[in-house]
């Protein structure tokens, strides 16, 4: 259902220049606060399409609390609950599935459960 929900909002993999960039496109990755000396990351900007990022948050929630086969990035998320918390842990998670998600309909290649994530 995300897989098939994800092509709307995105409609070309390669109208973006890198996998890291559909995150921010989603509203996935934090708000910058600049001035001056002064630098510090907010709140998720929730730019973009608001129920792809729901359906993004639950497929994270589904990938850290329901499924009973490891994965690398089930592992990376709940070493993140360990040092977040929980929700901030299921927004990171999201975003990584959201860019995995645009490298893999970008690139072609197909799903496969064990392999280690190598993208930002």
């Amino acid at each position: 259902m995300v897989a098939l929900s994800y092509i709307g909002p995105v409609e070309d993999p390669h109208r973006f220049k890198r996998s890291r960039t559909v995150a921010a496109y989603l509203g996935l990755t934090p708000r910058r606060f600049q001035s001056g000396e002064t630098d510090r990351a907010g709140a998720i900007s929730r730019a973009g399409d608001p129920a792809m990022r729901t359906l993004l948050y639950e497929a994270a929630c589904v990938v850290l609390r329901r499924c009973s086969r490891p994965s690398p990035l089930q592992e990376w998320g709940r070493a993140l609950i360990e040092r977040l918390g929980s929700k901030r842990a299921m927004v990171a998670v999201a975003r990584k599935l959201a860019v995995i998600l645009h490298h893999m309909w970008r690139d072609g290649t197909p799903f496969q459960w064990g392999a280690r994530a190598a993208i930002a």
